[in-house]
C-alpha cells in the first residue's frame, strides 16, 4: 500500500535497513517474498519473525513505532505484548455485531496484559453516494461508537468506505498524501492528531 517494489537491505553487522516511504520506515514480511508466494507460517516461526522485526531491524531514532497487527488474539499479539512495552494499542472494528465480538476479545487481551486501549477506530463505517451525497450503513450503524462507550475509551474515528482510498492503495500513495482535504484525509489526520495528543500527554 506505500508501493515499494524493492526488498529490504542489511547492514554490515546483520541488521535489516527498512524500506524508506512518506518519511516512514517500513518493514513488512510482504517484503521479503514474491508477490505470489504466500508465507504460511505455524506459531514459532510467527513469534520468531516477530521479534525479528523487533529487535534486528535498523529503526534508528524514531518518533512512533506503529505495528499494524492481524485481527484476534493470536500469536502476533501475545509475542508483541511479550516483547516490547507498548505505549498502547488501537482496535480497529466494523460496525457489525460479528467484527464487535472479535473487537472485544483484542480489548480483553490488551486489558489482561496491562496494555493501554488509546480507542477503538470504525473502519468501512458507511458509504456516501458520490452521485448524489446519501449515505448508506452498509455494515450497520454506530457498533463502534457504542462499543467504545462500553469500554470507555474515545472512538478515534469513522472512516467511510471510499474509492479514492481504495485507489491511493492500489498505487501505492496513502490516501493523506494523495488527497489529505477530502473528507476521509481529514478523518485519518484528525485520528493520527488525537492518538500523537494522547501520546504525548
Amino acid at each position: 500500500m506505500f508501493g515499494p517494489t524493492e526488498q529490504p537491505t542489511a547492514t554490515e553487522d546483520n541488521r535489516i535497513v527498512p524500506i524508506e516511504r512518506y518519511g516512514m520506515k517500513l518493514m513488512s514480511m510482504g517484503f521479503l517474498t514474491d508477490a505470489d508466494t504466500p508465507a504460511v507460517l505455524r506459531g514459532p516461526m510467527v513469534t520468531r519473525y516477530t521479534q525479528q522485526f523487533l529487535r534486528q531491524v535498523d529503526w534508528g531514532d524514531l518518533d512512533y513505532l506503529v505495528l499494524d497487527l492481524p485481527p484476534g488474539t493470536g500469536d502476533i499479539q501475545l509475542t508483541v505484548v511479550q516483547t516490547v512495552a507498548l505505549a498502547g494499542a488501537v482496535v480497529v472494528t466494523t460496525p457489525q455485531e460479528v467484527a464487535l465480538i472479535d473487537a472485544r476479545k483484542a480489548v480483553a487481551m490488551f486489558h489482561k496484559t496491562n496494555v493501554r486501549v488509546l480507542g477503538i477506530v470504525e473502519n468501512m463505517s458507511h458509504f456516501l453516494c458520490p452521485s448524489d451525497g446519501v449515505r448508506y450503513d452498509i455494515f450497520g450503524s454506530g457498533g463502534g461508537r457504542r462499543e467504545a462507550d462500553r469500554l470507555g475509551v474515545p472512538l478515534l474515528g469513522e472512516v467511510p468506505i471510499d474509492v479514492a482510498t481504495r485507489e491511493a492503495g492500489d498505487t501505492g500513495m496513502p490516501v493523506v498524501a494523495r488527497a489529505q482535504e477530502s473528507a476521509v484525509g481529514q478523518v485519518f489526520v484528525a485520528m493520527a492528531g488525537q492518538l500523537r495528543a494522547t501520546l504525548e500527554s
